[in-house]
């Protein structure tokens, strides 16, 4: 039996990773922000289930946090930083604090809970952190340069990581999502700038909170995404990157191959740098 600690479970993916981990009978701390917004969540697991408030943003939140699962289960075996959300805006309209709070929330404070998890992990050589990333990691899109860069580099940093832990018997691995029916694209979840410059109207505008309507009518289903990342899990053979939803993987596949026939077309060029 593992228990799982898992971020962002008020809703989305998180909920739905929470739900397929209670159902194969694992322990499951979930976390949110407003911890009573889990209770439909852990009423049926009294024995298995732990609800947690936690703000990724705050340290002692997340030392609280990971005492919590440690009293009542004894140890974390799978971290799960699901924990994030998105900011529209052109780049030239980006604020700085609203930027350092994305990547506060998006890269920095998952970085500090996988800090926290590592120590009991390689006390007990064994864990895994997994950590959900986007497809506009791979290719970003007209006013999500700020969003997708955040992803981006979690991405990386998870690559480095899996690296580093290996050779300690934790696992590593990016969860990649694409278009998922969730509360991403409402009013109350997708930030954007404050500022407005009328020439990105045209662009930048068509992506802004307010200027277009979630209709909830993604091909990608939040529960059916936590059933396959458990059982990837518990196959215990991860990839670097495990990418979720049909579209996804098409357009994560157009991406790649669009970058190595760049690649190709530039090699001569690329190559006239080498010494003779």
């Amino acid at each position: 039996m593992k228990t799982w600690l898992i971020t962002g479970c008020s809703s989305g993916i998180g909920a739905g990773i929470a739900k397929a981990v209670l159902k194969s009978g694992d322990n499951a701390v979930v976390t949110a922000r407003n911890a009573g917004k889990l209770d439909d969540l852990v009423k049926d697991y009294p024995d298995n289930a732990l609800a947690v408030s936690l703000d990724v943003c705050d340290k002692n939140s997340i030392k609280e946090a990971v005492k919590a699962a440690n009293e009542k289960f004894g140890t974390i075996d799978v971290l799960v930083n699901n924990a994030g959300y998105g900011y529209r805006s052109a780049i030239e309209e980006g604020e700085v604090e609203e930027v350092q709070k994305l990547f506060q929330t998006n890269v920095f404070g998952p970085v500090e809970l996988i800090k926290a998890v590592l120590p009991k992990m390689r006390e007990q050589k064994s864990g895994y952190i997994l950590n959900v990333t986007s497809i506009a990691a791979a290719r970003s899109a007209v006013g999500s340069g700020y969003y997708a860069s955040s992803k981006a580099a979690f991405e990386l940093l998870t690559n480095g990581l899996m690296k580093e832990v290996a050779p300690l018997g934790i696992k590593a691995m990016v969860v990649q999502p694409g278009a998922f029916r969730t509360r991403f694209y409402d009013s109350e979840s997708l930030q954007g700038t404050k500022v407005r410059i009328s020439d990105y109207e045209t662009t930048v505008g068509k992506s802004r909170p307010g200027n277009f309507e979630n209709k909830h009518q993604q091909a990608g289903d939040p529960d059916k995404a936590g059933e396959v990342i458990v059982d990837v899990v518990n196959g215990d053979d991860l990839p670097e990157i495990l990418t979720l939803g049909a579209a996804a993987v098409d357009a994560v596949i157009d991406t790649l191959q669009g970058k190595i026939n760049e690649l190709e077309k530039w090699r001569e060029v690329s190559n006239k740098c080498d010494f003779e």
